[in-house]
């Protein structure tokens, strides 16, 4: 009887974590510069009735947040780029966002693209083991060697309160204008040819 329940409290487990797993939507965002595309994937959380002020205050000391939720996002880059002002080299990172104090954000690309899930959770389910999950708790310790750009990212005008985290690209006369727009707050950099 005891390996049954065992087994059924497994499965119960699995199955909860599960749909918590895909709550958050996936995002994409794309453009190109000078012919040559840049692309973001991205999960999207969702502040339900949230204070954003609120949850930065649950960042870990490093003040570093992963850009989206879930899955590790991810920006590829087809060609060299000038994002803010700062080079990187085409290739594919990981992002994540350095939420400083007094809205001093800025934007970080590294190159560890994640830990498969199956090895920070042992009951990860099956079709999630492999998928890639960001450094949460130990960046700076993990990974921060490895960061290829950290990019300020400048306060914008928010076009109206974003219940979903969004990522995404605007035309500019030189390039685009990468936005991440969450709550009623929203920052951006400029995406321009490589020099």
């Amino acid at each position: 009887m005891s390996k049954s329940l065992a087994c059924l409290t497994t499965v119960l487990a699995v199955a909860v974590a599960a749909p918590a797993l895909a709550q958050s939507p996936r995002g994409s965002a794309s453009t190109n510069v000078a012919g040559k595309q840049l692309a973001v994937d991205y999960g999207r959380p969702a502040l339900k009735g949230r204070a954003l002020d609120e949850l930065l205050k649950q960042l870990p000391p490093d003040r570093m947040w992963r850009a989206g939720e879930n899955q590790v996002t991810t920006m590829s880059l087809d060609g060299d780029v000038m994002i803010g002002g700062t080079k990187v080299a085409a290739g594919k990172y990981s992002v994540y966002v350095h939420a400083g104090e007094d809205n001093n954000w800025q934007l970080v690309l590294n190159k560890d693209l994640g830990v498969p899930l199956g090895k920070i959770w042992d009951k990860a389910p099956d079709n999630m083991k492999n998928e890639p999950w960001p450094h949460l708790d130990d960046y700076t310790k993990a990974i921060a060697s490895q960061e290829v750009a950290r990019v300020p990212l400048t306060a914008a005008q928010s076009s109206g309160p974003a219940d979903l985290f969004t990522i995404d690209f605007k035309p500019a006369s030189m390039g685009s204008t990468l936005m991440l727009t969450w709550g009623d707050q929203a920052w951006s950099a400029d995406v321009t040819p490589a020099k």
